[in-house]
């Protein structure tokens, strides 16, 4: 009888606990409210006043002008750059990333964040909980020790389960309220070098003076006051800033609590009002179906659409295949897919019609739109945008195009793969 009753007690609390687990698992993988159901129509072009109107109020904050936007290719040119900057920083750092990982690039990161806190200046580091797995404890206590304010985004809690596959994917850095930093390189080594071979990756940051420097900043802020319950404010954060370039630009930024879905919005408002060419390099390239036929409807008529994606050197493999499942209704209607073939391509660059240029942490995926927390800067100019599209040529040369026939022809076994990842979509 007390056998009976132990097997009935230990079988009730395992229902307890894979109920939990499941009720768990469901708060993570769905969102509330509804998302955008129909692709926006093509009205005006990139870059009129209508569609800069649309970005500033529809979206938000205002693009301003009198920016400059400094492109920066691979670790051999981003790294020196950012160092730099926090070399010369006299007032404040903000500094947010979703990886910081110990290695070489992990340790001059810590060491100038700590040599300039030991110096009296403000530095602030939030890192992802997730993304900052491979942080080592040392590297974090010497920051702490010499006054480096270190906090870690939702790590796990109890309270707090719910919101765990939400993570801040934003990379943002800011210096004295006057430079910043975005894009999609984190702080690890395989962003060492200029792409040279498999280990050392391909990406795009950008370093930004002007105006727009404080909508950055007031992106870091949002995750900031959400984490350590502080607002930092005053001119050691938020100074004057005068007029510095040509450029228009705003800071953009997207969370999952947004009902509207708004850097989906972003991309799909900006596709539709392309008239010429839409140029996407993206990592994780895994559109959902609105997605597709807004692609697609802009190639048919008449504007000249191609992604660069990785090729076969990728770190996760299921990715590669959820979004190669995707891609006949884009192939068919003449959208040119390559991928690129040296390394992993890292980069998360959309160029439409070389005048509006939109760079950072997004990808083009569920995950970036639904559940991470994300910050892109979309830049308004001629100058800049064709800049980048020479930028996505040359990484086209290093690439291979996949035509609809060899997307057809592709093996059994990769077809099945592809139809099991996309089980997986709403997560990639």
């Amino acid at each position: 009888m007390a056998r009976t009753w132990r097997r009935r007690i230990l079988w009730a609390a395992g229902s307890v606990v894979v109920t939990a687990a499941l009720f768990v698992l469901y708060l993570n993988l769905t969102t509330s409210g509804r998302s955008l159901e129909q692709a926006p129509v093509p009205l005006y072009a990139a870059g009129d006043s209508q569609f800069v109107r649309t970005m500033g109020n529809l979206l938000g904050p205002a693009v301003v002008g009198g920016n400059q936007v400094t492109g920066l290719l691979n670790g051999d040119q981003i790294f020196p750059a950012m160092l730099a900057a926090i070399h010369g920083a006299r007032r404040s750092i903000t500094f947010e990333t979703y990886i910081y990982w110990s290695g070489e690039v992990g340790r001059e990161f810590t060491e100038a964040l700590t040599e300039r806190a030991r110096a009296g200046v403000k530095v602030h580091l939030l890192v992802d909980w997730l993304g900052s797995g491979k942080m080592d404890d040392e590297s974090l206590q010497q920051m702490k020790r010499a006054g480096v304010e270190v906090v870690k985004y939702r790590p796990i809690r109890w309270y707090s389960l719910s919101r765990l596959n939400n993570r801040t994917h934003r990379k943002l850095l800011i210096v004295d309220g006057r430079i910043g930093f975005t894009g999609g390189v984190g702080v690890a080594d395989h962003w060492l070098g200029h792409a040279e071979d498999r280990d050392h990756w391909r990406d795009s940051h950008f370093r930004v003076e002007g105006p727009v420097v404080a909508q950055l900043q007031a992106a870091f802020m949002d995750n900031w006051i959400e984490t350590s319950g502080r607002v930092l404010d005053g001119d050691s954060y938020f100074p004057a800033l005068r007029s510095v370039g040509p450029e228009f630009a705003q800071a953009f930024r997207s969370s999952p609590g947004e009902g509207s879905a708004s850097m989906r919005l972003l991309y799909l408002l900006a596709i539709a009002s392309a008239r010429r060419s839409i140029r996407i390099s993206n990592a994780y390239f895994v559109p959902d179906s609105l997605a597709v036929a807004t692609l697609a409807a802009a190639q048919r008529r008449g504007v000249s659409v191609e992604i660069i994606v990785p090729g076969a050197i990728l770190d996760a493999q299921v990715v590669r295949r959820a979004s190669r499942g995707r891609w006949e209704p884009l192939l068919e209607s003449g959208v040119r897919i390559y991928e690129y073939q040296p390394t992993m391509f890292h980069t998360k660059v959309m160029v439409v019609d070389d005048c509006w240029v939109s760079v950072g942490s997004t990808n083009f995926d569920d995950r970036s739109f639904r559940l991470n927390d994300e910050a892109n800067l979309n830049v308004l100019d001629a100058v800049f945008g064709k800049a980048q599209a020479r930028v996505f040529l040359a990484d086209r040369a290093h690439s291979h195009q996949v035509t609809l026939q060899e997307w057809r022809e592709r093996p059994l076994r990769e077809r099945v793969m592809e139809r099991l990842a996309g089980v997986l979509h709403s997560q990639l």
